[in-house]
């Protein structure tokens, strides 16, 4: 079975790694739309504690587009969140969907070559970190 996610872990801090997730997946194709400090979301609106947490909500426009022409609801899982926490004293995890996992959840979306190609795209960008 292939895993779910594609998933790295390096050495470093979530402040350190960011940049270095956004220039990679920008040179694979991939625009940062959103970002969201979960972290420090949950302390704002539970009190409670956890590793430092960044969620990067990444798009890659021409995917999304062909996508969205099969299916509208492909919007439902737009954009594809690419996770950047912390895994222990200076080690960082980052994880990311695979696009060909989440559009199994949509059966009108056909698969094509553009899916697998930016799934591989997005797990070099990753590798490379």
């Amino acid at each position: 079975m292939t895993s779910m996610a594609i998933r790295k872990e390096i050495s470093g801090t979530v402040e350190d790694t960011i940049p270095r997730v956004e220039l990679a997946l920008k040179e694979a194709g991939f625009g940062i739309l959103t970002r969201i400090d979960f972290d420090q979301k949950i302390k704002e609106k539970l009190g409670h504690v956890i590793p430092r947490t960044v969620i990067l909500g990444a798009c890659n426009p021409l995917l999304a587009y062909n996508a969205y022409q099969q299916t509208t609801d492909v919007a439902l899982l737009i954009p594809c969140n690419v996770v950047v926490r912390e895994s222990g004293q200076n080690f960082v995890i980052i994880e990311a969907m695979r696009p060909t996992k989440m559009l199994e959840m949509l059966p009108a979306i056909t698969p094509d070559g553009s899916i697998s190609d930016a799934e591989k795209r997005l797990a070099e960008a990753i590798e490379r970190l």
